[in-house]
């Protein structure tokens, strides 16, 4: 195994630990066990001179920022001339040597490091112009904050999610509405959030394609050796070979096969001359440069028969059209369902029951109707909702069209609005699972949010429900009366306003003042002004609370919750400026989450790890020989007991 591997291997390993252990509360290893393994990794990131983001040996810490500041590129990044047939990508290759890789659908940063350390980090943006996104670029799982390299190096690359990591992020959105339509969608909005702390949790991976510039090496005219050069520096380089244009049919052929079973979205290929001379020799026109070629995959399509339109409401009363038609096989797998999106596109390919219809895989993964091959456009919009029977209506936002079910008693609605609104990061009531909620709703136990907080006049009927006893109950209203203590971001995330979630309720609680009745009156104009809040969110809020119902339903849910005041003036609070780092167990606290609470109330920060910004350690055990407590004497870090905290701050 080499040095990268396992550097890779370990940090992994002691992240994995850290999580079980502070966030778990569990233990997967002895702590003898975690500082041999510590040591191991810092010995080999002094030995390489590499050390990898996500590094247990560093803390980045997360920071949030008003706005991406704007930067212009050193030189251009100009986008590639692209072909779907393999013999032009033989002829642009000929008889030279060039590198085929992906051609990978994310977004594109350029990375620039001074003195072996990351300095910048910003997208392509417009090609001139990128965003600034160094902060987040910290968080991404592996790319190196250091490297062996002393000189000044710029480099680019794709930042991509992962397929599975995707599937996990959307798998916890309620909403269908809601879901992220693909990866590369999820990653912009991912590399690009203000705060990088929300970038952290969505698993971001770079992967280097190209290299600028690193002053004072020797490539030996070879883009090749600039590859190879990149991986010694600890950077993961985009999957490529080294073919000529009369190996490109088998080489594409090799890609084809292997991109079903690719865990990164890619779109294509890219093809670019070995030889950096010649290459640059070459030139470039207006709008492509001359030494690179993209080549994007020819569709798979194949006809098949509509068979039905499926109409799914969600909890914003959205109703998505889904087609189903006659399964066929698609790159390798058997598909018979499609997302049509919207009206528009559903009006546009003039969708009919029975019509012949080509369907796709998109980037040979996420199946698409192509084509409507009969165009007899008799599939008819329900004016009906298909859950409560309720009027529906055509909405247009944009020049888009959205059928939305207007009945604001339906079902299908209140059970998804009701599952966000006992969800852990809204009001976090434990024991109304989305089948306990539809029993209730159907029940006539609840009809609006305030409802919840009188199940108990209806305890001889649910003690007898299937699942339920007095165990059950009594469990229900222990959560419902905790759930009443609760804080403002909570309660605005909790009602379910479209585009907003917990952390936009942060923001906009806190910009507020915490003054609900000033959040409720402010229009579209001035809450687009807000970092990070922008028109499509502002105009959400704005039409909430707009809305006569919506405000009855939080009027009536007010009475019954006792909301912490938190202070707009958050310079003004004790712990101010602080930041704690908990470890060990706690006596007095019931979990770490606990003390975290408190901390944050008095304007306090917690990480995770040790590091010269850290104020107090707090461990039970202060002389305890831990990695935490060695880095804390070491950078001399003051470390208190439980007690001591409560002594001082509390």
């Amino acid at each position: 195994m080499d040095q990268m591997e396992r550097m890779r291997q370990l940090s992994e390993k002691l992240c994995e630990a850290s999580r079980a252990y502070y966030q778990e509360d569990r233990e997967i290893m002895s702590n003898l066990e975690y500082d041999r393994l510590y040591d191991e990794l810092v010995a080999l990131e002094k030995e390489t001179g590499i050390v990898l983001a996500g590094s247990p040996t560093v803390s980045v810490g997360y920071e949030a920022v008003d706005e991406l500041p704007k930067e212009r590129h050193e030189t251009p990044m100009l986008s590639l001339d692209k072909t779907k047939e393999v013999g032009d990508l033989a002829e642009f290759a000929g008889e030279h040597e060039v590198l085929l890789s992906w051609k990978l659908d994310g977004l594109t940063v350029v990375l620039t490091y001074e003195g072996g350390q990351l300095l910048k980090a910003v997208t392509r943006g417009n090609g001139e112009i990128g965003e600034v996104i160094t902060n987040n670029a910290r968080v991404f799982r592996n790319i190196p904050l250091s490297i062996p390299y002393k000189g000044d190096a710029i480099l680019r690359g794709e930042a991509v999610i992962r397929y599975s990591d995707f599937e996990k992020i959307n798998a916890e959105i309620e909403d269908e509405a809601a879901k992220y339509k693909n990866p590369r969608n999820l990653c912009s909005g991912s590399v690009r959030q203000l705060n990088n702390e929300i970038t952290a949790g969505r698993n971001v991976y770079f992967y280097a394609f190209a290299l600028v510039r690193a002053d004072g090496v020797d490539f030996e005219n070879s883009r090749e050796k600039q590859f190879l050069w990149l991986k010694s520096q600890g950077f993961d380089v985009v999957e490529y070979r080294k073919v000529t244009g009369a190996q490109i049919p088998e080489a594409v052929r090799a890609f084809s096969e292997a991109v079903q079973e690719n865990d990164f979205p890619s779109d294509g290929l890219v093809c670019i001359y070995d030889d950096i001379a010649y290459g640059q020799s070459l030139g470039r026109t207006a709008k492509f440069p001359r030494d690179s070629f993209a080549f994007k995959w020819q569709d798979e399509l194949r006809e098949t028969r509509l068979v039905e339109i499926e109409w799914s409401p969600s909890r914003t009363g959205l109703i998505n059209p889904v087609a189903v038609f006659e399964p066929v096989e698609l790159e390798g797998t058997t598909v018979s369902r499609a997302s049509v999106h919207n009206i528009s596109i559903l009006k546009g390919l003039k969708l009919g029951i029975g019509d012949t219809v080509t369907v796709y895989k998109a980037n040979m993964i996420i199946p698409q109707i192509a084509d409507n091959l009969t165009g007899s456009g008799t599939v008819e919009i329900p004016s009906a909702c298909p859950v409560c029977g309720g009027p529906t209506k055509i909405r247009k936002t944009n020049d888009v069209e959205s059928l939305y079910c207007v009945n604001p008693d339906c079902l299908a609605k209140k059970i998804k609005a009701f599952t966000l609104f006992v969800s852990r990061d809204a009001m976090n009531i434990d024991g109304l699972s989305e089948m306990t909620l539809e029993k209730f709703i159907q029940s006539g136990y609840v009809h609006e949010y305030a409802d919840l907080f009188h199940l108990d006049q209806y305890r001889d009927r649910i003690v007898t429900m299937e699942g339920f006893g007095e165990r059950s109950y009594q469990k229900l209203m222990d959560s419902l009366e905790k759930a009443r203590h609760t804080t403002l971001p909570r309660v605005v995330y909790s009602l379910g306003i479209p585009n907003i979630g917990a952390a936009n309720a942060k923001a906009l609680c806190k910009e507020y003042g915490y003054d609900l009745e000033r959040l409720r009156r402010a229009g579209a104009l001035e809450l687009s002004g807000i970092p990070g809040i922008g028109e499509v969110i502002g105009s959400s809020v704005e039409a909430y609370f707009a809305d006569e119902e919506h405000n009855r339903w939080l009027d009536d849910l007010l009475k019954e919750l006792d909301i912490q005041v938190e202070p707009a003036d958050e310079s003004g609070l004790p712990l101010d400026g602080k930041i704690f780092v908990i470890t060990g167990s706690l006596q007095t606290f019931a979990n770490r989450n606990e003390l975290k609470n408190l901390i944050e109330s008095k304007g306090g920060k917690v990480t995770g790890s040790v590091t010269s910004k850290t104020s107090f350690l707090i461990n039970n055990d202060t002389m305890s020989s831990s990695s935490k407590n060695k880095k804390a004497k070491e950078l001399g870090v003051e470390i208190i007991s439980e007690q001591d905290f409560l002594d001082r701050f509390a």
